[in-house]
């Protein structure tokens, strides 16, 4: 009886298919390149190891026994097995597999998220059998999420004080303070400091880390992490605020947003590709970055 499979079953196997869809010992001499006493030890020594008879030869002819017949049927799905294994297995060795996490910062301008789909596309366009997730969040949760390993991938205005992130920048976003109608300074063209300093700004936290922002007014009763909350602030009449410009827009061909000061009031902000630099980046996820990195050069 065979408990594990060796080589050598496997060879003595594949002689005896051999043998059978010959018809015979002497005929599968020129099949096998063996002498029909070789391919008779051979066949005495598969038997050994089975435990059972597999073929009857002499003046009767060959024939296969009941138990050759079935062993034959399962010796053939074996190889089908292995061949279909094979083929699977050299399939994979070129191909990316496995999942690719993205963490995408909130009210992406829609060049940038073109550009995000011009990534997969071009991923897709791989020979590749890869699940893809996007996730929408803040900074300090795509942060918080790279540490724990479960996002691969972010693109984010990030605070960059992270030393166990790598950081690439892809783009530029840029930001305009902005008010709204019922506000001080919607109907004046040209506030100056001592107008701004007596308004009332909102925060957003930890989105910039910055210490030069050109408006710092230490009134400030507002607070939102997000650029909606931000926005329904400021069109509440009485809060100013950043937004980004593209966000903005169409607020302003309303008539529901102004601009305060364009200009000396306005600032850039860099988003940057980031990535966990001790998580250990598999095949798919190199590929991905390569592409978000192609997309946006």
């Amino acid at each position: 009886m065979l408990g594990q499979l060796h080589d050598l079953d496997l060879h003595l196997l594949r002689l005896f298919v051999s043998v059978v869809e010959c018809g015979g010992f002497s005929a599968a001499q020129g099949e096998l390149g063996l002498s029909q006493s070789s391919i008779s030890q051979q066949m005495a020594r598969l038997e050994t190891r089975l435990g059972y008879r597999l073929c009857s030869r002499g003046k009767g002819g060959f024939k296969v026994t009941p138990k050759g017949e079935r062993l034959l049927t399962a010796t053939r799905g074996l190889f089908e097995s292995i061949e279909a294994f094979r083929h699977q297995s050299n399939g994979v060795a070129g191909r990316l597999i496995g999942e690719v996490r993205l963490g995408l910062s909130e009210a992406l301008d829609q060049s940038v998220l073109q550009r995000v789909a011009g990534a997969i596309r071009r991923f897709r366009e791989r020979d590749e059998s890869v699940r893809l997730e996007l996730i929408s969040a803040m900074p300090g949760e795509m942060e918080r999420l790279l540490l724990q390993q479960r996002l691969d991938l972010a693109i984010g205005y990030f605070s960059q004080v992270q030393s166990a992130f790598d950081y690439r920048e892809l783009f530029t976003e840029t930001q305009h303070l902005y008010c709204a109608p019922g506000h001080p300074l919607f109907t004046d063209d040209a506030p100056d400091d001592q107008a701004l300093q007596a308004c009332d700004r909102v925060d957003h936290p930890y989105r910039f880390l910055r210490n030069d922002e050109p408006f710092q007014g230490k009134l400030c009763s507002a607070r939102s992490e997000q650029v909606e909350g931000t926005l329904a602030f400021i069109l509440s009449g009485k809060h100013v605020g950043h937004l980004p410009s593209h966000f903005a827009r169409s607020w302003e061909d309303k008539g529901l947003l102004r601009s305060v000061r364009r200009g000396d009031m306005s600032f850039d902000v860099a988003f940057h590709l980031a990535r966990h630099r001790a998580q250990v980046a598999g095949d798919a996820q190199k590929a991905f970055e390569e592409d978000l990195l192609a997309a946006f050069a």
